[in-house]
């Protein structure tokens, strides 16, 4: 807590201001926006490769915060304040970081895949901002931020190598979907049959367990997606610039539009369970992965004509 006083010191409003931004470059929104630009417009088996690492370093991310079940820095010291508008994005348990995590996971995906120095200084530095913002913000502490940023980089390392050896094999791409989908199932199975402790706190337990249920609606449709693509749709990633950004505008507002609208109507559909969640994110990754990549020989075509 000494370091996060020392930062809450030095705390200025334009710097506030400043991080308060950054540090949604380590969102979920952010992270999802990165792997379907790849997916769509770049390179599919790298987009996979990010949508892979996200899967892998949220389980693990997840299941450390309710083993460990550690409070918020402001939790354990009443007399530390926070940057008041971090508050609303760090729920949950502290540890580990999930904001660092993902950015690591992404951003360090990203850094190994690039073939200049320039973007792997960039990627890198992506990283150590988002990690920062956390601390300077007060919503973490540097050991939430460390093993974030550990399990992260494991799940880079670790997908990146998979898929740059194994990658273009459909049966590879399938039978990883499978296992991240198992592992989800039985993720979900534990935290809804595992007589939990007396101190564990309600609400952070429903928001973990929330976080399972989408998690295995994400890795469902995911599978889905991808084999229908290598069996049937085989869309293509190019097209002229004009329609690569019509393509992921639209792309990511109709996207994030599903993900909006849907929460309302099966949160009340399913009593604001867990299963509302996967369907809302199995339905979201289905769109993204099936139904907005038949439009895509339209983009190709967008940009030719003279």
């Amino acid at each position: 807590m000494s370091f996060l006083y020392s930062l809450e010191s030095l705390r200025q409003p334009l710097l506030s201001t400043l991080l308060s931004a950054l540090t949604y470059l380590g969102s979920e929104i952010a992270f999802m926006a990165v792997a379907l630009i790849l997916y769509w417009c770049v390179d599919k088996k790298r987009g996979l490769t990010v949508l892979c690492v996200g899967f892998f370093g949220t389980l693990v991310n997840e299941f450390l915060k309710l083993t460990f079940r550690v409070p918020r820095p402001w939790v354990k010291d009443p007399a530390f304040t926070i940057v008041e508008s971090a508050r609303g994005d760090a729920g949950g348990y502290s540890f580990p970081s999930g904001h660092t995590a993902t950015g690591a996971g992404c951003y360090g995906t990203l850094a190994l895949m690039a073939k200049k120095a320039g973007w792997r200084i960039l990627w890198i530095a992506l990283i150590v901002v988002v990690g920062f913002s956390r601390l300077y913000l007060g919503v973490h502490t540097p050991a939430d931020v460390a093993v974030g940023l550990v399990v992260g980089l494991i799940s880079a390392f670790l997908m990146w190598a998979l898929f740059r050896r194994f990658g273009d094999r459909a049966g590879f791409r399938h039978l990883m979907l499978g296992a991240m989908l198992a592992l989800s199932v039985a993720y979900t199975a534990y935290l809804e049959l595992h007589v939990w402790p007396s101190d564990v706190d309600p609400a952070n337990l429903a928001s973990g367990t929330k976080n399972s249920w989408t998690l295995m609606g994400c890795s469902a449709a995911m599978l889905i997606a991808v084999i229908a693509d290598d069996r049937f749709l085989h869309f293509p990633t190019t097209a002229p610039l004009p329609g690569q950004i019509l393509k992921v505008v639209l792309g990511i507002a109709l996207t994030m539009a599903i993900r909006t609208v849907l929460k309302q109507p099966l949160n009340s559909l399913f009593g604001g369970s867990g299963v509302a969640a996967a369907v809302r994110y199995f339905i979201m990754v289905l769109f993204a992965g099936i139904l907005w990549p038949v439009t895509f020989p339209l983009w190709e075509r967008i940009g030719k004509r003279k």
